[in-house]
């Protein structure tokens, strides 16, 4: 039976963290009806989807076996993907992330249906080459994990092919937070992990610094607030600018100390950060600094400013961790 929408929109990782906010952020704007693609076997995960409105669930595999079944709808928005950075099973990743993706590409281009997908700050490992989303640097970059390593497959895949969806963009997240995340266990953000450890402790606990150059917690990373993805998400879908691979953080690092000081303020408790070292595991794989060069997103015309890492923290905790809340 094919389904014939009106303005169908598809979202892969539908019940998962971003792709879930989309969902929201979709039904707020009155767009779709929404086909939602995942694997819906985590009950847990499920219930991103619980205050929301989808035409109907489809399974990840029974979806792009035929994506034609579901009628042709109008915009794909590809947020599903493996994420764990510390899966070592390539196999699964290249099933999962780069060979999915071609596929869903390949129906996009073929139908001429506007494709956005999920790419990876991961896909940068140490930033050797800078932060920076120019396409002709995607050959020099050396990803740190198989996760990271088939996002960075798809990028240059993509880069390479004269079929294209009539529009399409990469986006590079770079770390993500925000509500939704509660199925995430140990892949949940710093935030979410340490509000708890700050309600049951009263402290925080941080890696220290393994270098000279950098004191205890002052390690920084580009910390992005999921609204402000969003944000930037249905700005492409609006306005469809250059089809490229595009940065998606702040443009502004911060450091992990930062990042602990506004959940104890938003906790209304005093500021007690315990530093413990770095597994010896994957000393020599941490990143001391990330930093989105946002520039080639901002030239296309966006300017909307991002949220403060203290602000985006307070909403966060306020709002939804401390009722167990969802957007």
């Amino acid at each position: 039976m094919v389904l014939f929408c009106i303005e169908m929109i598809i979202v892969t990782g539908a019940a998962g963290f971003i792709g879930s906010c989309l969902v929201k952020k979709l039904n707020e704007s009155g767009l779709g009806p929404i086909i939602a693609v995942d694997d819906f076997s985590n009950p847990e995960k499920n219930l991103n989807l619980a205050n929301k409105t989808v035409f109907k669930q489809v399974e990840r595999f029974e979806f792009i076996a035929n994506p034609g079944a579901f009628g042709k709808p109008e915009f794909i928005f590809h947020i599903g993907a493996r994420t764990d950075t510390t899966e070592f099973d390539t196999a699964l990743l290249q099933k999962l992330n780069t060979n999915y993706t071609i596929q869903l590409w390949k129906y996009a281009a073929a139908n001429d249906i506007p494709f956005i997908y999920a790419s990876s700050a991961a896909t940068y490992g140490l930033g050797d080459f800078s932060f920076e989303d120019d396409q002709s640097l995607l050959h020099t970059l050396k990803p740190l994990n198989p996760y990271g390593q088939s996002k960075h497959d798809f990028d240059l895949w993509a880069i390479e092919q004269t079929q294209t969806p009539p529009f399409w963009a990469g986006l590079k997240f770079f770390n993500v937070f925000g509500p939704n995340e509660y199925h995430k266990g140990r892949m949940a953000s710093v935030v979410m992990h340490g509000t708890a450890q700050i309600r049951e402790h009263n402290s925080i606990k941080l890696f220290r610094s393994h270098r000279p150059d950098y004191k205890d917690g002052e390690q920084v990373r580009d910390f992005i607030y999921v609204k402000d993805v969003l944000d930037v998400l249905m700005y492409l879908y609006h306005n469809r600018p250059k089809s490229a691979i595009y940065n998606l953080g702040t443009g502004q690092a911060r450091s992990w100390n930062d990042l602990a000081k506004a959940i104890f303020a938003a906790l209304n408790k005093p500021v007690d950060i315990q530093y413990i070292d770095i597994p010896a595991d994957i000393r020599d794989k941490y990143q001391y600094f990330t930093e989105a060069n946002m520039q080639k997103l901002i030239k296309t015309g966006y300017n909307k400013a991002f949220t403060s890492l203290e602000d985006a923290v307070a909403d966060y905790i306020h709002n939804y961790l401390l009722t167990r809340s969802f957007y």
